[in-house]
């Protein structure tokens, strides 16, 4: 894929970026990627509305991701052609709030299943971490008790 006036791959200095902090934690993702899904994830993304909640761009082969307004680095992925893809990701308490190596699988994989999606869906992404958020204080009824 080349750069040209339609297609123009993301870069760093696109948007305001924090460097991953020393309080970091890494670990294997195992993950198969389809070429299509390697050029979406290449070619990075630039939020334009608040609910837009991240930014990412690839140097070489390694994607940063950034929460969207604050700039903080929150995943690092150095991607692999075994499919064991190395991520480091934020540990600062004050950045980032997940710190369960199950629960950072299971939502970078959802996160990776939007991003490699095209067009990428900022707003469908965002519903469903509304709905995780929910579910997960207990304010969303699933099931019979929604038709309560």
């Amino acid at each position: 894929m080349t750069e040209d006036n339609e297609t123009r791959f993301v870069r760093r200095d696109d948007r305001k970026t924090e460097p991953m902090p020393e309080r970091r934690e890494t670990f294997i993702l195992n993950r198969a990627f389809s070429e299509a899904e390697m050029n979406a994830l290449r070619l990075g993304h630039i939020p334009q509305e608040m609910e837009d909640k991240w930014f990412w761009y690839t140097e070489g082969s390694t994607l940063f991701a950034h929460r969207s307004w604050t700039g903080y680095c929150i995943y690092r992925i150095d991607f692999k052609e075994d499919g064991r893809h190395v991520v480091t990701v934020n540990r600062d308490p004050e950045q980032y709030g997940l710190a369960d190596i199950g629960k950072e699988i299971e939502t970078l994989n959802k996160l990776l299943d939007y991003w490699t999606r095209s067009p990428y869906d900022h707003y469908g992404e965002w519903l469903s971490e509304t709905y995780d958020a929910l579910k997960k204080s207990g304010k969303a009824r699933l099931g019979e008790d929604a038709e309560q």
